[in-house]
C-alpha cells in the first residue's frame, strides 16, 4: 500500500514556473528565501514529501536540494533535516534593521494592583483531571460550531451552581457563555442599543473600560453619585433617556461595600416602572468573610436584572470564562448578537468548566481560596494598623482588595513614593470617571496577587511607603 503523503512532513507552498521541474524548483527556493518568506533556520520538507505533493520523482527534488546546498542557500545535516541557512540572503540586498522599539517600562518589585487573583494558586491537577473526564466523554458534535449560547452542558451546571450558591434564578436557556466580562458586556451594548435604548447609567467609580464598551455600543453613559452609603440609586428617576445601568451592588468596586437594601429595592423598582435593566456586574460573589453572603441583586427580578459572573477571579481570567444569566425576552436577542462577535471560549475549556462544576471541584477551590485571602487581608490589616494607624482600611468585608484612606493631598506623593520602591498599586482617584465628584485620597491594595513567596515583602514595601 503507498504511504500516505501527508504524514511524511511539513507542507511546503511553492510557485513553480516553466517546464523544467528542478530548475524551477531551485527557483522557487531561491525566491521564497529572498523574499524572507522562508526564514533562515526554517525546516523544509523531507524530499520524498516534497516529491509526493509536486508529483514528480524524489531524486529530483533530492538533486535540487542537494545543489541549493552546494550554493549556500540551504543546510543539510543527519537529524535535523534540510533547512534554510543562516547566510542565504545575497550580499548585495541590503539588511533591514529591525525597528526601534522604546525602553521596557520595568516590571514592578512588587504587584499590588487590584483585579487578579493568586495565579500560583491555580488548581492545574484538578483542573487536568476535570479536562480529560470532560474530554472523553464529549460528543463529536461538542468540536463543531454549536449553539451561541455555548455548550448546554456549561449553562446546566452554572444554573445548578448560581441558584445554590449566589441566589439567582437561572434556567439553562437564559444562560449565554462568553468570553470575559468585557465580552458579555458588548454584546449587552449591542442588543440593548438595537432596542432602541439611548443610555445606560454607571457608577462614579469603576473599571473605565466597562465605561468604554458600552460607549463604543453607541450608549450614553451617565453617571450615578457616590455618597457614605454607596451608590445612590434614586438619582436614577432624573435621567429620563436611561434604559439601563451597570452596578456593582454586591461589592462596589473599588471602593468597597455592599449595597444597602434600600436602594437595592430602589434600583429595581425604577426598573420595573421605567422598563430599564440592572446589568449586575457579580465579579467576587464568592468571597465573603466577615458577614453573611450577600445575595445576588437578580434575585429580587430575573425579568428585569441581568447576572454577569466570570472565572476571572475565582479562577484566573485567562480561561476567557464568563457568563450571562438573562431575561426571557433577551436571551435570543443577545444570543443573536454573539453570532456577530466571535470572542468566545473554546468548546474544550467550557466543557472542562462544566465537569470542574459538577464533581465538587470548584467549590473545595473557592473554599480554599477564601481562608488564602482572610489571611491576607488580616496580615494586611494588622500590618497597616502597626505601621500606619492614622490609616483606615475598608472594604475589606469581602473581595480580593481593600481602600486604604490616606490624608488629603498625599495620594499622588505616595503613588510617586511607592513607583519609586518598585511597589505597583492603583490610587482612588485611578477610578474616578472623568466628571465625577472626587472621593477622599486613598490606595487600592489588592491583595490576592503576590505568590506566597513574595506577599511578605510586598507587605512591607506598603507599609514604608504610607504617609
Amino acid at each position: 500500500m503507498a504511504d500516505d503523503w501527508a504524514t511524511f512532513g511539513a507542507d511546503l507552498h511553492l510557485e513553480l514556473r516553466g517546464t523544467r521541474l528542478r530548475a524551477g524548483l531551485m527557483d522557487a527556493l531561491r525566491e521564497a528565501v529572498r523574499s524572507g518568506r522562508l526564514a533562515a533556520g526554517t525546516r523544509l520538507p523531507s524530499s520524498r514529501s516534497l516529491a509526493a505533493d509536486l508529483g514528480t520523482a524524489r531524486n529530483t527534488v533530492a538533486d535540487a536540494y542537494a545543489e541549493l546546498v552546494a550554493e549556500g542557500w540551504l543546510t543539510a545535516r543527519q537529524g535535523s533535516g534540510t533547512r534554510v541557512a543562516e547566510r542565504a540572503e545575497p550580499r548585495d540586498r541590503p539588511r533591514h534593521r529591525p525597528p526601534t522599539t522604546p525602553p521596557a517600562i520595568a516590571t514592578p518589585v512588587h504587584n499590588l494592583r487590584a483585579g487578579t487573583p493568586d495565579l500560583a494558586s491555580f488548581p492545574r491537577a484538578d483542573w487536568l483531571k476535570a479536562y480529560r473526564r470532560a474530554l472523553t466523554a464529549a460528543p463529536d458534535e461538542a468540536f463543531g460550531y454549536g449553539d451561541p449560547r455555548g455548550r448546554p452542558e456549561l449553562r446546566t451546571a452554572l444554573a445548578e451552581y448560581l441558584a445554590r450558591a449566589r441566589g439567582v434564578h437561572a434556567r439553562p436557556e437564559r444562560i449565554v457563555v462568553c468570553a470575559g466580562f468585557a465580552h458579555g458586556l458588548t454584546l449587552l451594548g449591542q442588543a440593548l442599543r438595537e432596542r432602541g435604548v439611548r443610555d445606560a447609567a454607571v457608577e462614579s467609580y469603576g473599571l473605565r473600560v466597562h465605561a468604554d464598551v458600552l460607549t463604543r455600543s453607541g450608549l450614553g453613559t451617565p453617571l450615578l453619585p457616590f455618597d457614605e452609603r454607596g451608590t445612590d440609586t434614586g438619582q436614577l428617576e432624573f435621567l429620563p433617556d436611561c434604559g439601563a445601568v451597570l452596578m456593582t451592588a454586591a461589592h462596589q468596586f473599588p471602593l468597597g461595600g455592599a449595597l444597602p437594601p434600600d436602594r437595592r429595592a430602589a434600583v429595581v423598582d425604577w426598573a420595573r416602572a421605567s422598563g430599564g435593566l440592572v446589568l449586575e456586574d457579580d465579579y467576587d460573589g464568592e468571597f465573603r468573610y466577615d458577614r453573611q453572603p450577600v445575595g445576588a441583586l437578580q434575585g429580587l427580578d430575573p425579568e428585569r436584572v441581568v447576572y454577569l459572573g466570570t472565572a476571572s477571579k475565582s479562577l484566573a481570567p485567562g480561561l476567557r470564562l464568563a457568563w450571562m444569566v438573562l431575561p426571557a425576552g433577551l436571551a435570543d436577542e443577545v444570543a443573536a448578537a454573539r453570532g456577530t462577535v466571535e470572542r468566545a471560549s473554546g468548546a474544550p475549556d467550557q466543557l472542562a468548566f462544566a465537569e470542574f462544576l459538577r464533581s465538587g471541584a470548584y467549590d473545595r477551590h473557592v473554599r480554599a481560596m477564601r481562608l488564602r485571602y482572610r489571611r491576607r487581608r488580616d496580615q494586611l490589616v494588622a500590618a497597616v494598623a502597626a505601621h500606619a494607624p492614622e490609616t483606615r482600611v475598608g472594604g475589606i468585608a469581602a473581595g480580593l482588595h481593600a481602600v486604604l484612606t490616606l490624608p488629603p493631598g498625599t495620594e499622588r506623593p505616595t503613588l510617586r513614593t511607592a513607583a519609586h520602591h518598585g511597589l505597583a498599586v492603583h490610587g482612588v482617584s485611578h477610578y474616578r470617571r472623568p466628571t465625577a465628584a472626587p472621593a477622599p485620597d486613598g490606595l487600592v491594595v489588592g491583595y490576592a496577587t503576590p505568590s506566597d513567596s513574595a506577599w511578605p515583602g510586598a507587605l512591607e514595601a506598603l507599609c514604608r511607603v504610607l504617609p
